[in-house]
């Protein structure tokens, strides 16, 4: 019989030995990369090696589930089961020697998130979640903070890959949310903001344009953590923000004030 523990097990030594495989492979000048949908959008050999050991994983211990991974694209869709995996959320830092980023493991059960990874290899943050038994790093109990006042908070976000191109690019979000905060961090993966928001260590979150990939097994890790994750924007793909539910619903109507200004 299927168990969730027991997967979240497993998974988690996954994750540990594709991360210290990218911490080995962290700084190298020769790094093999492409570009993917536009200049700024890589992929690293390490994406696709990270990839192929989480993949490969998943097909032979649970073949019977659907895959739907970064690099390697879906698979087995006829399943009840779904696995969604980034293997190197961060990609751009990651090319660049910088070290934030994190590998992100999810499973869906008929479409409902019910296991949750991220860890970060270099800081050794192990974020894990399991639907209804709450959100853990390094074993410890988190909890989202508890700030009731946009302006005492800092909060983290990103910019999509289309910045230069399309008009709703994050920028006067951006600048509107940074002048009501105490600060706005621009960290380079979703992933591990959104568990920052889990654990307190940011207030809040937004970002547009995401894919399943870089926020399935966060999201769960914020709502297990007593965080919402609410939707604001239908025309860019996965569009979200996050916080507790104060400051959530606070940077959604900061962001709607942009929207009726513009």
């Amino acid at each position: 019989m299927f168990s969730l523990e027991k997967a979240m097990q497993e998974m988690q030594v996954v994750a540990r030995k594709v991360g210290a495989m990218q911490r080995e492979n962290l700084g190298r000048l020769d790094l093999a990369m492409d570009r993917k949908t536009t200049s700024i959008d890589l992929v690293t050999e390490i994406d696709r090696c990270s990839d192929d050991m989480i993949v490969g994983y998943l097909r032979q211990q649970y073949p019977a589930h659907a895959i739907l991974a970064e690099e390697s694209g879906a698979s087995g869709q006829d399943s009840e089961y779904r696995w969604v995996i980034d293997p190197v959320d961060g990609t751009t830092n990651y090319a660049q020697g910088l070290p934030i980023f994190a590998v992100s493991i999810a499973l869906e059960h008929r479409g409902e998130k019910v296991l949750g990874i991220v860890y970060a290899p270099v800081t050794d943050e192990m974020f894990s979640a399991i639907k209804g038994q709450g959100s853990y790093r390094n074993g410890k109990r988190l909890q989202v903070g508890g700030k009731s006042e946009l302006i005492e908070c800092v909060l983290a976000t990103g910019f999509p890959y289309d910045i230069a191109t399309h008009p709703v690019n994050n920028i006067d979000y951006f600048t509107s949310l940074a002048k009501k905060t105490r600060a706005v961090r621009r960290m380079g993966s979703a992933a591990y903001d959104l568990a920052c928001v889990a654990s307190g260590g940011f207030d809040g979150f937004w970002e547009m344009n995401l894919s399943p990939w870089d926020v399935a097994a966060s999201i769960l890790i914020v709502t297990e953590a007593g965080g919402d994750v609410v939707p604001f924007r239908d025309d860019r793909k996965i569009s979200i923000v996050a916080g507790n539910p104060l400051i959530s619903q606070k940077i959604l109507a900061a962001l709607r004030d942009v929207d009726r200004l513009a």
